[in-house]
């Protein structure tokens, strides 16, 4: 679009001044992200809470950013979401056409020196997480448990669902073995939640921790409904206002310090950024900071809500700064318990 921009040349000739107009054109520069297509990469299996999540920021997060883009959802599953996180981190273009979600446990498995950590969480560019993990255990009925008194007295190791070493679903029912005393053996492999529900339905385990009580609610109705599946345990700092007031914090059944500290550092602390979104390292400031403003609107916006209320997850949104704060100070834990967190998840199910 052609403006005029007004200038004055004073010419003096003959003792006359001359005024002259001069034009020079001017554009507006078109949004960047214009005719784009972005990609959300999800570290876990379609039908799960990662996935869900995903999916229905993806359908309102584009109005949100300046020549609304199209956002697609693409599962890129292994390695209980080590795979994404290697992607975000070493493959896919800077360019803020790709952003995606990893289990923040794996920030924690990079603190211990895990194995097949490809990435570094402080150098990626977080753009915000739109609820945090309100972690839980639940049993199926076929185990015969529906309270934490009766799993600790159990005779045999419960059997529950794992995705890999890292993953929530492996290391935080290690850390509640070592600190509780549950008997539990976690069985490891599976592609995501969806598949560890498909198991228990089927008699292959007994459960599984490291799940959100919003993944139970959007993704377990049926078989909670129907009696199938009962959460004995919540692994958070407060108890949860939807879940009956008998199921018992974890950190409250800690018998030392040292315990309430390895529940604090290995399960709240990554809860709080368990579906955190990031991109790759290098991309450029001012499209992170479209990404982030968009998605912070994405999470307050009515028609977001409304899905995500019909869908039953949670939204207790952490903008992208603070996301990178928490990742950070996860860094500057005392050597101690990053020891102690260390031996116990090192060690094999």
């Amino acid at each position: 679009m052609m403006t005029k921009k007004f200038s004055i040349l004073s010419l003096v000739l003959t003792g006359t001044v001359f005024f002259a107009w001069a034009t020079e054109p001017a554009f507006a520069q078109e949004p960047f992200f214009k005719g784009k297509t972005i990609r959300v990469i999800v570290g876990f299996g379609a039908g799960g809470g990662f996935d869900a999540y995903a999916r229905s920021l993806s359908r309102h997060m584009g109005k949100h950013i300046p020549g609304n883009p199209t956002l697609i959802v693409e599962n890129m599953t292994g390695a209980g979401s080590l795979v994404a996180a290697s992607h975000l981190y070493k493959v896919a273009r800077p360019d803020g056409l790709t952003f995606g979600t990893f289990h923040g446990s794996q920030v924690v498995a990079q603190l211990i020196g895990g194995q097949g950590i490809e990435f570094d969480a402080r150098k990626l560019e977080w753009i915000g997480t739109p609820g945090k993990n309100h972690d839980v255990c639940l049993l199926s009925k076929a185990s015969g448990i529906t309270a934490v008194k009766q799993w600790v007295a159990a005779k045999t190791a419960v059997r529950l669902g794992g995705s890999a070493p890292g993953s929530s679903t492996d290391d935080f029912p290690t850390i509640l073995r070592a600190v509780l005393g549950l008997p539990l053996r976690v069985v490891t492999g599976y592609k995501g939640t969806a598949d560890m529900r498909l198991a228990v339905d089927g008699g292959e385990i007994s459960g599984l921790c490291g799940i959100s009580a919003a993944s139970v609610r959007a993704t377990w109705k049926k078989q909670l409904e129907a009696g199938d599946v009962t959460v004995v345990l919540q692994n958070a700092p407060q108890p949860h206002p939807d879940l009956p007031s008998n199921i018992p914090l974890a950190i409250n059944l800690a018998k030392t310090e040292e315990g309430r500290q390895l529940i604090h550092t290995g399960i709240h602390a990554p809860s709080a950024i368990t579906y955190a979104y990031s991109a790759p390292p290098g991309t450029p400031q001012d499209r992170i900071q479209i990404l982030r403003r968009a998605f912070w609107n994405t999470t307050k916006d009515t028609e977001y809500l409304a899905e995500a209320t019909k869908a039953n997850l949670d939204v207790n949104s952490i903008q992208g700064e603070e996301v990178a704060k928490l990742v950070s100070d996860l860094f500057r834990l005392e050597p101690r318990i990053v020891s102690r967190l260390k031996e116990l998840l090192g060690q094999p199910n």
